[in-house]
């Protein structure tokens, strides 16, 4: 029983198949319209045009800027931190440690 019903499924692929490239060659157009296409990128310096011609815009973009800024900054301090103090615990393990015992 289910082997019909897969011939069927694989004739109807076929007839999909031979619809879509008969389709294609004979309509073109159609074809091109139907077929999805990425969105077309902006221009490459229109965000800096509109930061520059536009004040509020201006704003806050510098607003986010800073807040980015501000927040990449706390990142990295904090990194730092917790290598430093890595780094120190390291140290007083070394320097207290059990030095006759391989761990």
């Amino acid at each position: 029983m289910s082997r019909p019903l897969a011939r069927l499924r694989v004739r109807l692929a076929l007839a999909l198949g031979a619809a879509e490239i008969h389709l294609r060659l004979r309509l073109p157009a159609l074809t091109y319209a139907l077929t999805r296409r990425p969105a077309t990128p902006a221009a490459p310096f229109a965000e800096l045009v509109r930061i520059e011609s536009d004040p509020a815009y201006r704003a806050l973009f510098c607003t986010e800027l800073d807040a980015a800024l501000e927040d990449r900054l706390a990142t990295r301090t904090a990194v730092v931190g917790e290598i430093e103090a890595a780094a120190e615990r390291l140290k007083a393990l070394v320097r207290h440690g059990d030095h006759g015992r391989a761990a």
